[in-house]
């Protein structure tokens, strides 16, 4: 009789009249026997009951049948919170109330069945589309999760470039080349061609589709077709599509370390004896496996001490570390402004003529140069200086993130504004090819950068260490750590560089596909062959939020620079744009032949009243996405709280438990 009325209970907490009883001011009593119905236990006691009396657990059964019943609807059955008993009886239910429902019943629920089995079997389909997969969970394996975010949002940034091209070649490419009128450059025999070209853009390159003077209006001349308009809606979404991913890349991680929260860390327990996948019959995969959860437990461990040692900090040592922290981040600032000066000075030097035939190469890449070895030695610099600061590990990394990508902006926003404040070419050159040439030329410089720092740099020191280990020099060095934030600040600026060169370089993001597959293997080979596990490994969930935020960062350097190159560029140039046509009024001819309706439509979009609409929409959905926001705040912080409940009374069931047998031994 006790029993039935714990299982009744149970079956009272997941009825309707009962959802609002977790929020009440329930007995402890009651909330104990809610979870003494949960145990298997309980479950297995259940079904021993049910053989010996049969009609004793009927009604309750109904009910719980009637639950699954309804659950399975949309949940599939191994999801179910049951033993395999269990599900096995509910199954053999199912198919026989499928003879008792109708019709209309039984097709219904064979289509939700067929959806979710065809959403399953498309997620795994395009899950196994993605390359790299096996690659990357060697690299989990070996360097931990941190390494591994590194490649995938590599794998991310190539597959978007990869879209972006897609998109260019479809829309300006193809109707450029099509249409494309034969006596658009008459002296394209002039040019010539060299290797030095393919480094700066210059010569054969300068009238080839990778530029802008390249896309002329040629025979594709609609009033609402043609070349102008074609490379504008191009353009323009390829930017639509570039907000919206990334920004819903964004809020998703975000979204992820908010749920966490910042002291969310799982049991060790569960690592220990439920970690461990016993599918694995390869020796080489359960070493990946055991160095995955043995990095998993070092974290872990590391985050303990740290938290531990600010807690054991005195008054005394909290000043100190407060002023050392204020003396090292001017430092850091000391050290910023005399980067912008350097890279200030380089770029008027490399607008200097030159006599000699050997530094105009040089020269060129001068800027660039500058540029990578200020960013290449600064964020260094930056982590050690935040190791001194006393933070924790994942802080640090952080930290320098923050310091390196300030950097690296601020450096590329001084080129820019250099090359935008810049005098004018002559009047038979381009200035949006010259502009472009300036993108093409730090996308290039990237990926030569790229190949240097690892057959030139890395390789050499890591034979030096595995033939000569005794050398007290080869000691010191040792093979390098592989640095998380400046390679993730890399792919920042490459791909900041490609949003703000693509309008004037439309196949820079087909360039930049290539060389973000030439920087995976590259950077691939400098892990594996060159680099060493780190000592110290950081929790990837807030980091991989500031790479997305960073790349935000970065694509609203690009759209403010392309906003102030629009206007600066006077109508009468090269390109889609020759003539009067601008940006701003080549559909204006398009808009007039359309009829009044459409027209009063579209003055009516583009006028103030329908961005006072736009923006107290704006507002209304933000409010309400707020508000949402903060009653899940609440929720998840009430759900928490109910999982400590019931850690803490399960273990008061087992101390009780203990009591009760150690009271009847005593009895016996």
């Amino acid at each position: 009789m006790e029993e039935e009325n714990k299982i009744s209970n149970f079956q009272r907490l997941l009825s309707d009249e009962s959802s609002s009883s977790i929020e009440s001011s329930d007995s402890c009593e009651y909330y104990q026997t809610e979870i003494f119905g949960l145990l298997p236990s309980s479950q297995a006691h259940r079904r021993q009951q049910q053989k010996i009396h049969p009609d004793a657990l009927t009604h309750d059964q109904n009910e719980l049948f009637q639950l699954d019943r309804d659950w399975n609807a949309s949940v599939p059955l191994k999801a179910l919170p049951f033993c395999m008993q269990d599900k096995r009886d509910i199954r053999e239910r199912q198919h026989l109330e499928r003879r008792n429902i109708g019709s209309w019943n039984s097709w219904r629920r064979s289509q939700q069945i067929a959806r979710r089995r065809l959403k399953e079997h498309v997620g795994r389909a395009v899950s196994g589309l993605l390359p790299w997969r096996h690659t990357l969970h060697k690299i989990e394996g070996q360097f931990g999760v941190g390494v591994k975010a590194y490649f995938v949002f590599l794998r991310y940034l190539l597959c978007l470039n990869l879209l972006y091209s897609v998109i260019i070649s479809g829309s300006v490419v193809t109707p450029a080349l099509v249409f494309r009128d034969k006596h658009d450059n008459p002296g394209f025999h002039k040019y010539s061609f060299g290797y030095k070209d393919i480094f700066i853009g210059s010569g054969f390159l300068e009238i080839s589709p990778v530029f802008h003077r390249f896309y002329t209006r040629g025979s594709l001349d609609l009033d609402c077709l043609n070349t102008p308009i074609l490379f504008l809606l191009g353009m323009m979404s390829v930017l639509i599509l570039s907000v919206f991913m990334v920004v819903r890349r964004t809020v998703v991680g975000y979204k992820h370390s908010w749920l966490t929260g910042n002291r969310f860390s799982s049991n060790a327990s569960y690592k220990v004896f439920c970690g461990w996948d016993f599918c694995i019959q390869n020796q080489q995969a359960a070493s990946l496996k055991r160095n995955f959860i043995r990095n998993e437990l070092k974290m872990d461990l590391e985050e303990q001490m740290f938290n531990e040692r600010v807690q054991q900090r005195s008054l005394r040592q909290w000043v100190q570390l407060v002023f050392l922290r204020v003396v090292l981040n001017f430092l850091v600032l000391i050290l910023l402004g005399s980067s912008f000066i350097l890279i200030y000075y380089a770029i008027n030097q490399s607008q200097k003529p030159q006599d000699l035939w050997v530094l105009p190469l040089i020269l060129e890449y001068l800027p660039p140069i500058t540029m990578a070895t200020v960013n290449y030695l600064l964020p260094h610099v930056f982590s050690k200086i935040s190791e001194f600061e006393d933070y924790s590990l994942t802080t640090q990394l952080n930290l320098t993130l923050i310091r390196s990508i300030f950097l690296k902006l601020a450096s590329l926003g001084i080129y820019l504004f250099f090359l935008i404040t810049a005098t004018p070419p002559p009047f038979n050159k381009c200035a949006e090819n010259e502009f472009g040439k300036e993108m093409y030329k730090l996308t290039m410089f990237n990926l030569l950068q790229c190949i240097f720092s690892a057959f030139f740099l890395a390789y050499p020191r890591a034979l030096l260490v595995e033939r000569f280990p005794g050398l007290r020099l080869v000691q010191i060095l040792g093979k390098q750590h592989f640095e998380i934030p400046l390679n993730v600040l890399d792919l920042v600026n490459s791909q900041t560089v490609t949003w703000v060169g693509m309008f004037y370089c439309p196949l820079l993001p087909a360039i930049s596909t290539i060389r973000l597959l030439f920087v995976f293997y590259i950077k691939k080979f400098t892990l594996v062959r060159c680099c060493v596990p780190a000592q110290r490994i950081f929790r990837t969930a807030s980091s991989s939020v500031l790479f997305n935020f960073m790349l935000l960062l970065g694509l609203f350097v690009s759209v403010v620079t392309l906003g102030v190159n629009i206007n600066r560029f006077v109508p009468g140039g090269y390109g889609p744009f020759e003539g009067n046509r601008t940006v701003f009024n080549v559909t204006s001819v398009c808009v007039n032949t359309l009829p009044d309706p459409a027209q009063t439509a579209i003055r009516y979009i583009s006028s103030e009243a329908f961005a006072f609409a736009l923006i107290l929409a704006e507002v209304v959905i933000l409010t309400s996405y707020l508000s949402r926001g903060r009653a899940n705040r609440k929720a998840i912080d009430r759900l928490k709280d109910m999982l400590v409940m019931c850690s803490s009374d399960k273990r008061f069931l087992v101390k009780q438990h203990s009591t009760i047998m150690r009271r009847q031994q005593r009895t016996r």
